[in-house]
């Protein structure tokens, strides 16, 4: 595993991004490098949402949005899906404790209905668990893809508009955005992606438009509290100009 600061320096203190998007991969790889089953990988890679979690927490972060699970890897052997979403209810249930500690609240994303009943059942459980805290949100998204999103807001935004409910003059990128998934969220300041891969994947389209990208060769089971502070400084060191100069 790659090193990194384990304190942020004051300039990065001072920086902290509000809300931090990360693009979870490597899982696969990590477990072929080491001639395991690929779902060993997925169960080290709860340990690194463990440690980021923790580390987005201490930080100051206000929003993090882990990409969970796409609506592409639905896609995926059954037997591989069956155990991800197997882990997934337990994460959910085991890290109510951990969670309520850190004052952690929990949201989701996606097209959640997709989800089996048991995780569903546990979602619902976990994000009342934890509805009183007010510290870092942590934001899963679950069968989500950025596409479907956007597809999914005009439709909205088109059944309004035949029901007579909005006229078509008023549509602005506010409006448009107050019907995505992510509506009650700014969009992301940072975006991370793990494992070296050199795009987006369907993830949070719309809302990345000026996200700073940081892609980092460390495989997501790997990826700890080390190497999300030096995530956070590398944004520290970007000048961000939103189109301007």
């Amino acid at each position: 595993m790659a090193g990194g600061p384990t304190h942020l320096s004051a300039q990065a203190q001072a920086t902290i991004p509000g809300h931090v998007a990360i693009i979870m991969d490597g899982n696969g790889r990590w477990a072929k490098q080491r001639h395991l089953p690929r779902v060993e990988g997925h169960r080290h890679g709860v340990e690194s949402v463990r440690a980021v979690v923790r580390a987005a927490g201490e930080a100051g972060v206000k929003q993090l949005t882990l990409y969970a699970f796409s609506v592409e890897n639905w896609n995926r052997p059954q037997d591989e899906v069956d155990t991800l979403m197997q882990y997934l209810a337990r994460f959910l249930k085991n890290e109510i404790g951990e969670l309520n500690k850190n004052n952690v609240r929990l949201d989701v994303i996606g097209q959640i209905y997709r989800l089996p009943e048991f995780v569903q059942e546990q979602l619902k459980k976990t994000r009342a668990a934890l509805a009183r805290n007010n510290g870092l949100t942590l934001i899963l998204a679950l069968s989500y893809g950025g596409r479907t999103e956007i597809v999914e807001a005009v439709r909205d935004i088109g059944r309004k508009i035949k029901e007579g409910q909005l006229d078509p003059a008023e549509i602005n990128e506010s409006l448009f955005s107050q019907h995505l998934y992510t509506r009650h969220y700014p969009d992301p300041d940072l975006l991370i992606r793990t494992s070296g891969e050199m795009r987006i994947s369907n993830f949070l389209l719309w809302q990345i438009s000026y996200a700073e990208l940081v892609v980092t060769p460390t495989l997501w089971p790997d990826f700890r509290k080390a190497q999300f502070f030096e995530a956070l400084e590398e944004y520290t060191r970007r000048h961000r100009r939103f189109g301007l100069v």
